[in-house]
């Protein structure tokens, strides 16, 4: 199949991505009237191809991060597979008609919603999980039954190219098509009036995106960042919460959107915590991370700097390092580092880091925390570490978030039967399972009236004093 390059002046980039729009635009109908089986034999080609492709999937990622192939069979490839094999599972019901219940001023109709999908999407995907975060919204989109552009990050170039190739072999572009470049690609897709954008990245982009949706009033799904909590009370089994929290932080080299952010831990504990989290560290990956295998390194030179800069910010300000601060900008390499004492004018309590800092704050009373983390913006998680279902529970019905887990951080991205998404600045919309079905579905409300004579017929004009009292009958009861 002839793959799709985009050339590289602007006139030609804007030809090219209108030919592709408008060729699916045309073809959108076709894939709308598939059916379930047919949307499953598509996902059933990418499962496959997936398992065909895992060692060069593998074998991209090392080269894009330093990536070890057993993270990549963690977060890229198992959650690809896990998403198809949940799809094909639910697909056929998704996509059936549900009913729903007709009221009594309605009597002689019944009603259902009919889920069509919405017709050309596009999905920009982000650079740190690029196979996972690509794929995964385009299965919704594919089980939906709609025609799908996808435009991944350059950040990633050997991921990129590999996804090109797959999708280049598994569809045509009139069904799906994949298109890599930069910015001035991403720019000029935003210009052509698609029925719904998926949007995973920053939240600063993900305010371009929705501008630019708003000129077509076309739908979007944004799934951003922001700054995660975590919280440990007194409570807790600090040397699993170490474990778990040091996982969900540092896999990736914390370029993870629902990554513990920042940990508030209570003062009763916090030398044993922190002496927990750093024996974690060590044993994850060994005295020295440099010459860890299972350590990524930043995706590139310019998000180093970003983490440095936050790094000896925080420094200036009073910050001090209980742990790492090592790194070396010719590998793109940081430290697992531990750091307390922030000042809160610091880019590392104002900004999501996105990267391997985890500062922590001791506290000392529980509303104070919940006061701090509601002064800023909602998450796109919140992670507790408790034995008490008080605390559990005050946390939960006094703060915000797209997602909390409770004794575990991030997991909760792998539930299908989740929606995964954030809350205003952390998002707009949901993924996962039948919440992805749902965002690239249109539910279309349907009313059919079998009988010859409807409530409302007998309320129809010319207005009597009789119609009235029905009228009145119905306001009272139904």
């Amino acid at each position: 199949m002839e793959t799709i390059s985009v050339p590289s002046t602007q006139s030609s980039v804007r030809t090219e991505v209108k030919r592709i729009f408008n060729l699916q635009k045309s073809y959108q109908q076709k894939i709308a009237d598939s059916t379930a089986r047919d949307r499953i034999k598509k996902l059933d080609r990418l499962h496959q191809a997936v398992l065909k492709y895992r060692t060069e999937i593998q074998e991209a990622l090392y080269k894009d991060f330093r990536k070890h192939p057993s993270e990549v069979d963690i977060a890229e490839i198992y959650k690809i597979t896990s998403d198809i094999k949940h799809t094909r599972l639910h697909l056929a019901q998704w996509m059936r008609p549900r009913k729903v219940a007709t009221p009594m001023s309605q009597i002689g109709s019944s009603s259902y919603i009919h889920y069509e999908p919405k017709g050309v999407v596009l999905i920009i995907s982000p650079w740190n999980f690029p196979f996972s975060l690509t794929f995964g919204p385009m299965i919704a989109a594919i089980a939906a039954g709609n025609c799908i552009i996808l435009k991944p990050s350059e950040y990633t170039p050997h991921a990129s190219s590999l996804m090109k190739k797959i999708i280049d072999e598994l569809f045509d572009e009139s069904e799906v098509a994949l298109i890599e470049g930069d910015v001035e690609v991403s720019t000029e897709l935003l210009k052509l009036p698609f029925n719904h954008i998926f949007f995973t990245g920053a939240p600063e982009i993900g305010k371009v995106v929705m501008k630019a949706a708003a000129e077509h009033l076309a739908s979007v799904t944004l799934e951003l960042g922001g700054k995660s909590p975590t919280i440990v009370d007194q409570t807790a089994n600090l040397k699993v919460a170490a474990q778990r929290i040091a996982f969900a932080k540092w896999i990736n080299n914390g370029q993870v959107c629902i990554a513990p952010d920042y940990v508030f831990v209570h003062h009763s504990v916090a030398d044993e915590f922190v002496n927990h989290l750093k024996s974690t560290v060590k044993l994850y990956y060994g005295e020295d991370a440099s010459t860890s295998v299972s350590y990524n390194r930043m995706v590139n030179n310019k998000h180093f700097k970003r983490v440095d800069g936050y790094f000896k910010d925080a420094l200036s300000k009073g910050a001090v390092v209980k742990y790492g601060g090592k790194s070396d900008s010719s590998q793109d390499y940081f430290e697992p580092t531990i750091m307390t004492n922030i000042s809160e004018d610091s880019d590392l309590w104002e900004k999501e880091i996105f990267g391997p800092i985890l500062p922590f704050i001791v506290y000392t009373d529980l509303h104070e925390v919940i006061d701090k983390i509601n002064s800023k913006e909602k998450p796109l998680a919140l992670y507790i570490y408790s034995k008490s279902s008080k605390n559990v529970d005050l946390i939960i019905n006094n703060t915000r978030a797209g997602a909390t887990c409770v004794n575990h951080s991030a997991i909760h991205f792998f539930n299908n039967n989740l929606p995964f998404g954030g809350a205003n600045n952390s998002g707009i919309g949901k993924g996962n399972g039948f919440f992805g079905f749902g965002e690239f579905s249109n539910p279309r409300a349907v009313l059919k009236q079998w009988s010859p004579m409807s409530g409302l017929d007998m309320m129809a004009p010319p207005y009597t004093e009789k119609k009235q009292k029905l009228i009145d009958m119905t306001i009272k009861w139904f």
